[in-house]
């Protein structure tokens, strides 16, 4: 899947491409066989793409012209093949179609106020605790849990939360819990804003949620701790090198720290984060809940001051040091209000924004209604649903209208099937018919409601439209490239072993080294090292020597390196013995070179992943001959003239 959404997006960057039949007067600038191309779109297509092309060759129109052409080319072949038509493709594009739609339906007036609500909530981090009693639901029967929340509350009140907690928390039915520090959208809305509105020091009173009710104790509010940039330096808890103790390794760094050696240098040669080590150990900036390991966030925020450095602690990935760089409060609201607005549609927030968008658009949109429907409805349902074995009467005119919007109408039996699909939810539960018929016709109405407006925001919203057309085409060529070259490519084991064989010169390993290197801040150190390792003295010894219980002088590192690898001084001599002394990464180093690994030719399996790659590219180079020759392409120059005339304009 992620194959496929990193492709759509690079042709959506690409060739951002909307093909549309000629109107009107659109003058017409090419002809892929009989499907028209408007001069108006290859335009709009080139400018929207010119800041995003990094080849200067490809902003010249003739040049972007080809793969214009070659995109659709392409496209043609996709749908001569009827790609479109097949079931995993309408799914699929169906799947991002409902995503992208949740963007566009939405109600800007109770989306502001919830983002401006957000903004302020995320200003503040709350230390919680909570009690739920399980609900279901659907349960319209609430008083029950309502009261058995009400009485731990008070119980509470009088004895404490923990001793309450052991007492009763058995984690199925009742829950008694900790939630540690969180802010906006660590929890669902309604419990969210209980928390926010319950005082320091109190418990509010019983509220519901989806989960059931609850009550929660707020034990403290902070402002936010902002957002923090820190690097740090982690030995995993798993090593390759079984001589490598991580506690031990990490508190001989943390000597190296105090002795004055650059954390950055110690970072980039020892840290096991690799992600982070060729940076220094830099991470990208985090808040407050944002990382997996509260211990390692609870320490990098403890730090005062810029530049400081904690001692070495333990987290279930490792022992860290780790360093404050910099600290950033809450960022202003123009600044975080379009990464809010994307949270706020995707959290429990938005079933208000579903409730509003619905009352603007019964504004938007001519409805009728059918007034004798609840009633009819009401006295059909039998016991039978309750088991979820009801079934609609023959007798049910199903065409008959429970509702218009618009042109659509909306029928008894599209409601019947609404209702045989949530019986299930109501499986032996005692709840009055009523309730159940008027919740189903409400559902019913927001979503028939909302579906119109989805199934008809393409010619409602341009801008949507474009969007869809974007991907429908991207996923589209996605799968043609699958079936047609990568699929092809990978399979074809005579053709990849020939293609190999031709080019085999093309695939060899980069030059490689075994070897041990001895670390250290100080030149003289390192001198040492060196002329014990030239005696052939072992590396338990040299460190017995040159280190004591209070100074860290020396840190070995051995293993199987590329010649590029960070480690490794960049102007290295590979020659198998002890090297000279290299200062690298603001420390001093030298090499017992145990050997060095040629750059041999890989072997078919060794090279395959990159042999594919080359083959495909082989593949397509053929396949796309093969496609001119198959469509007539015809392009009018004189209106390709005065797009060149315009743009030069």
């Amino acid at each position: 899947m992620m194959k496929i959404h990193n492709f759509i997006l690079l042709v959506i960057a690409f060739f951002t491409i909307n093909f549309c039949t000629a109107q009107s007067n659109e003058e017409i600038l090419m002809r892929v066989d009989d499907v028209p191309i408007e001069a108006s779109e290859f335009l709009r297509v080139y400018n929207k793409n010119l800041d995003l092309v990094k080849d200067e060759s490809q902003k010249d129109i003739d040049t972007y012209l080809q793969l214009f052409v070659e995109y659709q080319l392409k496209l043609q072949e996709a749908k001569r093949l009827k790609l479109d038509e097949d079931a995993m493709y309408k799914r699929e594009f169906q799947r991002y179609k409902k995503q992208l739609t949740k963007n566009y339906l939405s109600e800007n007036k109770v989306t502001e106020t919830l983002v401006k609500e957000a903004y302020e909530r995320s200003g503040i981090d709350i230390n919680a605790s909570h009690v739920l009693v399980r609900l279901d639901e659907t349960s319209k029967d609430t008083i029950n849990a309502y009261n058995d929340v009400l009485a731990l509350r008070n119980r509470i009140l009088e004895e404490g939360f923990e001793e309450v907690k052991k007492d009763v928390h058995d984690g199925k039915s009742i829950f008694l819990e900790d939630l540690g520090y969180f802010s906006a959208f660590k929890m669902v809305y309604d419990f969210e804003t209980a928390a926010y509105n319950t005082p320091v020091g109190q418990i509010s009173m019983p509220f519901r949620t989806q989960f059931g009710y609850h009550a929660v104790l707020v034990k403290d509010k902070r402002p936010s701790r902002g957002t923090i940039t820190a690097a740090h330096i982690m030995i995993a808890l798993k090593q390759k090198d079984s001589t490598v103790v991580p506690e031990q390794r990490i508190q001989e760094i943390y000597t190296k720290l105090k002795q004055g050696d650059s954390f950055e240098s110690l970072a980039k040669q020892f840290s096991d984060d690799k992600s982070s080590a060729r940076n220094g150990g830099a991470l990208a900036p985090f808040k407050s809940g944002q990382l997996n390991s509260v211990a390692f966030e609870d320490q990098a925020f403890s730090l005062r001051n810029n530049g400081d450095v904690s001692e070495p602690f333990k987290t279930d990935y490792g022992w860290h040091i780790v360093k404050r760089i910099k600290l950033e409060p809450l960022k202003d609201f123009k600044e975080l209000k379009p990464s809010l607005e994307n949270r706020v549609k995707r959290d429990s927030r938005s079933k208000l924004i579903n409730t509003a968008m619905v009352d603007e658009l019964k504004r938007r949109y001519d409805i009728i209604y059918e007034n004798g429907c609840k009633k009819y409805f009401n006295s059909i349902i039998t016991d039978e649903f309750f088991k979820n074995s009801w079934k609609m009467p023959d007798s049910i005119d199903k065409d008959k209208m429970i509702f218009k919007i618009n042109n659509r109408t909306f029928t008894y039996g599209q409601f019947g099937g609404f209702l045989t699909a949530a019986q299930r939810k109501y499986f032996n539960k005692e709840i009055p018919v009523k309730i159940i018929v008027d919740n189903a016709y409400d559902d019913f109405f927001e979503k028939s409601i909302l579906k119109f407006r989805e199934d008809n925001l393409e010619l409602e919203n341009e801008e949507f439209a474009n969007i869809l057309k974007e991907y429908r085409d991207g996923l589209l060529l996605f799968d043609l490239m699958e079936k047609e070259i990568w699929n092809k490519a990978s399979k074809d084991t005579l053709g990849l072993k020939a293609y190999y064989e031709k080019n085999k010169s093309n695939y060899r390993w980069d030059k490689r080294v075994d070897m041990v290197m001895a670390s250290s801040s100080k030149k003289e150190i390192v001198i040492k090292a060196k002329k014990m390792m030239e005696k052939l003295k072992p590396e338990d010894e040299i460190s017995k020597a040159l280190n004591t219980d209070e100074v860290q002088n020396i840190i070995f590192t051995k293993g199987i390196y590329t010649i590029n690898d960070s480690k490794l001084p960049a102007d290295l001599n590979f020659v198998e013995g002890i090297s000279k002394v290299y200062n690298h990464n603001e420390a001093f180093h030298v090499l017992d070179v145990k050997e060095i690994l040629s750059e041999d030719i890989k072997t078919f399996e060794e090279a395959r992943g990159s042999v594919i790659n080359d083959y495909q590219t082989e593949l397509e180079t053929e396949w796309l001959d093969g496609l001119k020759s198959r469509f007539s392409v015809e392009i009018k120059q004189d209106v390709l003239n005065r797009i060149k005339t315009q743009v030069k304009g």
